[in-house]
């Protein structure tokens, strides 16, 4: 048998490889687009920026350093130039793949920063895999904008799997839909009617606002937002407001609610206040062709009657009174159960007019 070179020696001594084999390196080189590992070759292998990560004009020497080891993949033996070409990315995907299967079949919750906002959704990467989160199914509601989630960390499920069709889909609606059924369920069994609760206004209407209480929402309708008048509930609440509210009723999974406190109630002293007979003051809140409705205090109204303006004949209230107006008036008639008060400017004239008649004539 003949001596082998020197040349063949080595050859001989170093590993053969092949196509699609896994090797393991060390980083003797790293320049912005290209990572250089010593493999155990003839030959060095080579990892292109785009064969590294799949982020755009990434600077390679920000990721690795040499002296570190790491594993690759053959995709050529000889790229034409003696060296063999390799990509971290395609196996690292390929393990990524694997870890997304697992996380399918498990459930498992993931995490990770949004890569990408995409027109109809959202793309995040896991492992150099890349997962697409429809619009439909980033939130529980319609998200118009999605641009605010770039770059933000979300939680998801992997909730359809299917690499050969290069099809993995995340779902972060259902992971929101528990978690509010959860608050829900946890809400409802500690609150009762007549409890106080601290809620954020998160919708406001023409006929009340929607109070979120942490888990669900309540109805502040108008009617219960004062014990007096509200004409326009857009001028005494924004969305974001902070405000503490009476729980009046639970039906199902409807909350109603109150700013109507009773220790504010004002008819708790109106007996003494508007007994019959006592002289009070008040603006008109607004008329109508019988009379005129007199605010006496927030929550409490009185009719001031046609036929009791004036001794003379009013033919409408409108004549000679308008809403803003103040008017002082006697009490002549008061119902606590029914609410209601009625008043008189003319018996204050006839009450004058009689203690003028009274009064002793002086000589001249």
């Amino acid at each position: 048998m003949s001596e082998m070179s020197f040349e063949q020696l080595l050859e001989e001594s170093l590993k053969t490889i092949q196509n699609g084999e896994v090797v393991e390196g060390t980083v003797i080189r790293v320049k912005e687009d290209e990572i250089v590992l010593n493999i155990g070759y003839k030959a060095d292998g080579i990892i292109t920026r785009s064969e590294y990560t799949n982020t755009p004009n990434a600077d390679l020497t920000t990721l690795v350093k040499e002296g570190d080891v790491m594993q690759a993949k053959v995709l050529k033996v000889n790229d034409g130039e003696g060296q063999v070409l390799l990509t971290y990315k395609r196996l690292a995907a390929e393990k990524g793949s694997k870890r997304l299967e697992e996380a399918f079949n498990n459930k498992e919750v993931l995490k990770a920063k949004v890569a990408a906002v995409l027109e109809g959704g959202l793309s995040v990467i896991i492992d150099e895999t890349r997962i697409f989160i429809p619009a439909s199914l980033v939130s529980d509601g319609y998200e118009k904008n999605l641009a605010k989630y770039a770059g933000v960390e979300i939680e998801f499920v992997i909730s359809e799997f299917n690499p050969k069709k290069r099809r993995i889909i995340g779902d972060r609606k259902q992971l929101i839909v528990a978690k509010k059924q959860a608050m829900q369920k946890e809400l409802f069994e500690r609150i009762s009617v007549g409890m106080t609760v601290e809620g954020v206004v998160k919708n406001v209407t023409d006929f009340g606002a929607f109070i979120d209480l942490g888990g669900a929402d309540g109805l502040l309708h108008i009617s219960e937002m004062s014990w007096g008048r509200v004409e326009n509930p857009k001028k005494v609440f924004k969305v974001g407001d902070t405000v503490k509210v009476l729980i009046k009723d639970i039906s199902g999974e409807k909350i109603a609610l109150s700013l109507k406190f009773e220790d504010a109630n004002p008819w708790l002293k109106a007996d003494e206040k508007y007994a019959v007979g006592n002289i009070v003051t008040g603006k008109v809140a607004r008329m109508t062709d019988f009379g005129a409705f007199i605010e006496l205090e927030p929550g409490v109204d009185a009719l001031l009657h046609v036929s009791q303006i004036s001794k003379e004949h009013v033919e409408k209230p409108s004549d000679v009174l308008k809403v803003g107006q103040e008017v002082t008036a006697k009490v002549v008639d008061f119902n606590h159960d029914e609410k209601k008060i009625s008043l008189s400017v003319k018996a204050m004239e006839d009450t004058a007019e009689s203690v003028e008649a009274s009064e002793p004539a002086t000589e001249e």
